[in-house]
């Protein structure tokens, strides 16, 4: 692994709790542009819930200056899969970016709060070697809970936003990009595997599912410890 680059803000834990919309927008951004940041990186996680594959976590940094975003950007949850296989290549080309992942193995192995903060470790880590300053940013987190400062080597300023994948543009840019980088994944591990029905599914715990846990066993892609064996 990569060494983590030499960071020296502090470490903040902030937490804002509103009641989100459903279409984002940069307000959020603009309010840390106007406290003196110049970046700030949007933070958002899929598939910790599935019980086979990955958990992968997309960030997305956006400059201060920054007026629009791809029309059509949502919370990846409230796109059809066509439709963010659609909006993927604007988010793309909207700004730098990077999904991390942490296999079900180390999952099973370090647990899933442990794995979702080393895999947005992973992912800071390739968007800090493409030129992005990672260590001057702010980093908005979904959800309530900061999972990322407990797996960071130096310390970075996060805040957590309750529905910031729903209000906030950088967050549901990494939403989109988790998201369709994780369902490519999950659908080429259905090829192999296709008694699971991972290319509908992605890994999640639908009837299909199970039915084909309980005809073929698992494999080295399932979370065996999430898996209760049958009575």
């Amino acid at each position: 692994m990569s060494p983590d680059p030499p960071l020296d803000a502090t470490a903040v834990a902030e937490t804002v709790k509103v009641a989100p919309p459903k279409d984002p927008t940069l307000d959020v951004e603009s309010a840390c542009f106007d406290e003196g940041f110049d970046l700030v990186i949007g933070v958002d996680e899929v598939g910790r819930g599935a019980v086979a594959g990955p958990v992968a976590v997309g960030v997305h940094a956006v400059l201060r200056g920054t007026r629009e975003f791809p029309e059509g950007l949502r919370d990846s949850k409230l796109l059809s899969e066509k439709r963010r296989e659609a909006i993927a290549p604007a988010v793309r080309l909207w700004g730098a970016g990077a999904v991390g992942f942490a296999s079900a193995e180390e999952i099973d192995a370090h647990g899933i709060g442990a794995m979702l903060g080393e895999a947005a470790r992973r992912a800071l880590l390739e968007l800090h070697a493409a030129g992005v300053a990672v260590e001057r940013a702010l980093i908005l987190l979904d959800g309530s809970h900061d999972w990322l400062t407990p797996a960071l080597r130096n310390p970075l300023r996060v805040r957590t936003r309750v529905g910031a994948d729903r209000s906030c543009a950088s967050v549901a840019a990494a939403s989109v990009r988790a998201k369709v980088e994780r369902d490519a994944l999950m659908r080429e591990a259905h090829e192999a595997h296709p008694e699971y029905g991972w290319s509908s599914n992605k890994g999640y715990g639908s009837r299909a599912h199970y039915e084909g846990i309980a005809a073929r066993g698992l494999t080295g892609l399932h979370r065996h410890t999430w898996i209760r064996p049958a009575s």
